[in-house]
């Protein structure tokens, strides 16, 4: 007879029982038992072998050929492949020097699983035949961030290069507080006049940044302009950076809520059965992909040239007056007044279909906030700016967690 019970109901671990001990388990957390390449692999001599360029063009080029088990919007991946970079990246914060995309954290939980990274699954699948291809060569910290970096110069923009050097780990990190909610998008780390606790950036349990919506989903633009500096602040961020940042980054793609998640949206990765592979947020409506996807409840397109480096965010935020709406999801978003601005954009699948651009509660931020207004406005009329901003604050978002030169 087997000695241990076995069962349905799990039992309680000693830090359940004991919340208060002191955990010491940090202390043997990335054993070289974990690392699967072994205690004498060296990143460092591996990557000498890369051919830089050619895994330009294979990423170029795996951005640019749609899949049918997860089709690209516009006919272009890079948008997905920017996010992916910017989340990896973005959750570093300076209280601790926790976070940020230096080890390839993104691969496990609680990120992988986070709302905020709902179908950054996809596009971490995506790239697998990348990684196969140069194996050891490449990190996944660093394929997943330099994904971004090409994306962005794929769409024709000009970024300030690109550093490797980024060691993955095997195993979740254990060293890392990221709050103290037990629910998704929950906010305990709050007190008094909306003060944030340190050491933590990010406004709600599970986001990257702040809220699109706004303050818990409340859609005030002012008071988002207060998540929105405090937030980038905490990640390093002046209020120039900051709407560089934003600004770039909405340059491209689009947002996903075409449908209600509680009635067709599955677990996250790391709640998802075993059938799944390892992928999440199952969408049951529909395709589940394409113009039936999910993945922040929010759904529009920012510009009329998608996959294409432009002035097309400030413009569109700036020439029109926006109006409170809904998502199909029943997200809070903004919509133009005009009439004109009817047709503008393209749809992210159907040549023959078009729309109105969308905006969010934390982009009518940048345009109402009396800081933020007069960057936004010089943007506007000196694209060159705005660019040489947007290279630099990239650079830095995807640099800030590796150290200084040694």
């Amino acid at each position: 007879m087997c000695p241990v019970v076995h069962t349905a109901l799990g039992s309680k671990s000693n830090r359940d029982w004991w919340p208060n001990q002191l955990n010491i388990d940090i202390l043997h957390q990335h054993s070289p038992l974990s690392n699967p390449l072994g205690k004498n692999f060296n990143y460092k001599e591996h990557f000498k072998t890369l051919d830089v360029e050619e895994l330009k063009r294979d990423l170029t080029k795996l951005m640019t050929t749609s899949q049918d088990w997860w089709p690209a919007d516009f006919g272009h991946y890079g948008p997905l492949f920017i996010r992916m970079a910017w989340h990896s990246a973005g959750t570093y914060r300076i209280a601790d020097g926790r976070g940020g995309g230096g080890t390839g954290n993104q691969r496990f939980a609680p990120i992988n699983s986070w709302p905020d990274n709902a179908n950054l699954d996809k596009a971490r699948r995506l790239l697998w035949p990348i990684k196969q291809k140069y194996g050891l060569k490449i990190s996944w910290a660093d394929l997943i961030i330099f994904a971004g970096n090409v994306a962005l110069e794929s769409m024709g923009f000009k970024t300030f290069g690109f550093g490797f050097g980024r060691v993955d780990i095997w195993e979740p990190e254990k060293d890392a507080n990221w709050g103290p909610e037990d629910t998704w998008l929950g906010d305990e780390r709050y007190s008094g006049d909306r003060e944030l606790a340190k050491p933590f950036g990010a406004v709600q349990m599970g986001l990257i940044y702040v809220n699109p919506e706004g303050p818990n989903g409340n859609p005030d633009p002012l008071a988002a302009a207060k998540d929105i500096r405090e937030t980038f602040a905490r990640m390093a961020m002046n209020d120039e950076e900051t709407l560089a940042l934003i600004a770039g980054g909405h340059t491209f793609g689009k947002f996903h809520g075409a449908v209600d998640p509680d009635n067709y949206l599955g677990p996250e990765p790391e709640g998802a059965p075993l059938e799944e592979q390892g992928l999440g947020w199952k969408n049951t409506f529909g395709s589940g992909k394409g113009d039936d996807t999910y993945t922040s409840g929010v759904e529009g397109i920012w510009t009329k040239n998608p996959v294409q480096w432009d002035n097309g965010f400030l413009d569109n935020l700036f020439n029109y007056e926006w109006e409170l709406t809904t998502s199909p999801a029943g997200a809070k978003q903004w919509k133009p007044k005009d009439p004109e601005a009817q047709g503008t954009v393209p749809d992210a699948h159907d040549p023959s279909k078009r729309h109105a651009p969308t905006m969010l509660t934390t982009d009518i931020a940048l345009k109402v906030d009396p800081i933020y207004r007069p960057i936004a406005k010089r943007f506007q009329e000196n694209p060159e700016a705005f660019a040489q901003a947007f290279a630099k604050a990239w650079y830095k978002l995807i640099h800030r967690d590796m150290g200084p030169l040694s």
